[in-house]
């Protein structure tokens, strides 16, 4: 018979609330795309974020060392070995606010520790649709934790110490999540052995960074503020150069996730001042001594921008599910270096610079997909406008003030219109078969445009012509995931137009116009547009549980990438480009040996690869090996204890025009506790 109606619910108070994070899901289109999820395992066992990343073959920072040795200028990280950069040619954002330079266009990595993230998607290819400038060759999306919080401390050979955390709470309606991060190290020599001297010294690092995020339900959405601060200073491997990197950021989020069949939204703001003094030196043939060569004491620099999207899951449409996204942003960035330099005797510096200008760039998209439990149809379309402009380069005499070169740049603009499409097709049993084509675009930063810099007795000037690199490509793969295995194949074609490069117009000992002088061993170089870079490769990933206790993975990437110079650079036609090995591989295993004990080994290997535009100067093949133990004391707190490198191997990392190779670090011990709730 009839029943009596359930009495109403009473009214939740306001201490139940939960809230999350301002943030659209990640789309539906997406799954048609090559991506790599990094899971929480990965992340928790990573003491910065692009360590971990580099467990995805073929993504890495410019050079082959991590951002605990890493200049900030070489801390731009790329996905695929076409031709990585020191701006880097991938965006990273944190719930969806560019964490790339406003300067420079690297990634000062210490500002997200591992253990503020809940999660990491790395989206290879070129980024059309909703991610737009500077996703060249992909995107890497952070997301931050929303519950829960960790903490790791630990100590290292050569003086490290890292005591990282995160954590949130609810205070009635409001949850306010906290990440801290301190690390420092005596850091290692990079040039050892027979050729090093009384000049090389060790890549110290003293790092900190700190965030506050605080969210709140406003009606059926969500409102983020967040605020952020880091700076690390270190040794840059020379007697008398150090490197120093600065900044905050402000943000705010208002957002409401898609239901079916109704709206979801996102509106964005977000601001970032940055700040980097970087000095270097000229170095003795015996490297027994440097000589002050440049002082750029002072870079500020802030950048800001605005985004907002649409988003619907639309009802069932010809038996699936549509959904469809239209949104729009803009970027301006802002910044200029201020420099002394030109110290021919070795008294002291005689010559001033300040350089600099502005950069902007807004646009507007739509991206869609339809899917159904077999098919997964996805497409967008972009346009993008973009200006250089207020760029300008003053040099004058330090003791008298005079003037010595006045340069105004004209200011330039244009448009890009770029795309993507993708259909993804579930075959049944666990299989997978995609395909996509695509394009995308990146500005040059202000760094590229307009800062000259020097490493050693070689010499980069700026170029204010540059024009946005643009890349275009296809792919296919077939994927297997199913009773606890998986794997992965993806054979891809990417081709950039007007590549950025850095090109070798001189050599030392010489005196050259704007750079001025070039010491022996030495050699100018200048970014330029040189031509167009063409890369073919597959990239191959597996996993497998062998037993309930040890599981399996590997991954493999081959990229054959040629630079064509053209008319621009002719001598670069057949080339690699610089640092962009041919092969790469990483393989891992995890053995829980008890119930407290587990032990994790990881293998990575990389061809050899050039250190310059010419191919003159070459870096070995590598190995590492690195071991980690963890002993699990109870439920959340895990004592554990690692070795990086573990068989000590020599891998190099830059090599000077006289034949002196940098290396990676040595063997590492580290130890240390995490605990999690």
């Amino acid at each position: 018979m009839f029943q009596d109606a359930p009495p109403p619910a009473p009214p939740a108070q306001v201490s139940d609330v939960v809230v999350t994070a301002a943030r659209l899901p990640p789309a539906a289109a997406d799954a048609a795309f090559s991506v790599t999820r990094l899971d929480p395992q990965v992340l928790g066992r990573s003491t910065r974020l692009d360590e971990a990343l580099r467990s995805v073959p073929a993504v890495s920072l410019f050079r082959r060392t991590t951002s605990l040795a890493a200049n900030p200028t070489t801390q731009g990280i790329s996905l695929r070995a076409i031709a990585p950069s020191g701006a880097g040619r991938t965006l990273v954002t944190l719930d969806g606010v560019p964490l790339n330079d406003p300067f420079g266009g690297w990634v000062i990595w210490s500002q997200a520790a591992p253990e503020a993230l809940e999660g990491v998607d790395v989206i290879r290819g070129a980024g059309a649709g909703p991610y737009g400038a500077g996703a060249l060759t992909g995107t890497i999306q952070l997301r931050e934790r929303d519950s829960g919080g960790a903490l790791d401390l630990s100590v290292a050979e050569r003086g490290g110490a890292r005591a990282a955390g995160s954590g949130s709470t609810q205070l009635g309606a409001v949850r306010l999540t906290a990440s801290g991060l301190y690390e420092v190290s005596d850091g290692y020599v990079p040039v050892r052995g027979a050729a090093a001297g009384a000049a090389d010294t060790p890549l110290d690092l003293d790092s900190r960074s700190a965030s506050l995020r605080a969210d709140a339900p406003v009606g059926s959405a969500a409102l983020s503020l967040r605020a952020s601060t880091w700076e690390e200073d270190r040794g840059s491997g020379l007697a008398n150069t150090r490197a120093n990197s600065s900044g905050h950021a402000l943000s705010a989020t208002l957002a409401r996730a898609p239901q079916a069949g109704d709206y979801g939204w996102r509106l964005q703001g977000w601001r970032i001042e940055s700040d980097f003094a970087n000095s270097s030196a000229s170095v003795a043939a015996d490297r027994a001594t440097t000589t002050p060569a440049n002082d750029q004491y002072k870079t500020p620099a802030a950048g800001w921008g605005v985004n907002a999207a649409l988003r619907r899951r639309a009802a069932p449409v010809a038996g699936g599910r549509l959904e469809w996204e239209v949104g729009a942003d803009a970027r301006f960035n802002e910044g200029q270096t201020n420099e002394r330099f030109s110290n021919p005797t070795g008294a002291g510096f005689t010559k001033g610079r300040k350089a600099g200008g502005e950069t902007a760039v807004a646009g507007g998209y739509v991206d869609v997909s339809w899917g159904d439990e077999a098919w997964l149809v996805a497409g967008g379309l972009r346009w993008d406008h973009w200006e250089n402009t207020a760029g300008f380069r003053y040099e004058y005499d330090l003791a008298t003030g005079a003037a010595l070169l006045d340069e105004t740049d004209a200011d330039r603009d244009g448009e890009v219109v770029s795309g993507r499409l993708a259909l993804r097709r579930d075959l049944g049993q666990g299989y997978a078969a995609r395909a996509a084509a695509y394009s995308g675009f990146r500005p040059a930063t202000l760094n590229e445009l307009h800062r000259p810099f020097r490493v050693g007795n070689d010499i980069t000037e700026a170029n204010a012509a540059l024009e946005p690199e643009t890349l275009r490509g296809v792919e296919a793969g077939l994927a297997f995931d199913q009773d606890g295995r998986a794997w992965g194949a993806t054979v891809f074609w990417n081709e950039i137009e007007d590549a950025i490069v850095n090109v070798t117009i001189g050599e030392g000992p010489g005196t050259f116009p704007r750079a001025g002088f070039v010491p022996a061993g030495g050699v100018l170089r200048q970014r330029q547009n040189a031509g167009t870079i063409k890369a073919w490769g597959v990239e191959l990933n597996g996993s497998t549980r062998l037993s309930e206790t040890i599981s399996l993975d590997a991954a493999l990437a081959w990229t054959d990438a040629e630079v064509d110079g053209g008319a621009a650079a002719p001598q670069l036609t057949g080339l690699r480009p610089a640092q962009a090995p041919e092969w790469s591989a990483t393989a891992g295993l995890d053995w829980r040996i008890s119930p407290r004990l587990t032990l994790a080994v990881a293998a990575r290997y990389e061809s050899e690869r050039f250190d310059d535009d010419l191919n003159s100067r070459v870096l070995d093949a590598a190995v590492t090996a690195d071991v980690r133990a963890e002993w699990a004391m109870r439920a959340g707190a895990t004592l554990w204890l690692a070795a990086d490198n573990l068989f000590d191997a020599d891998v190099e990392v830059s090599e000077t025009g006289t034949g002196v190779a940098g290396y990676g670090p040595p063997r590492t011990l580290r130890a240390g506790v995490r605990l999690a709730y």
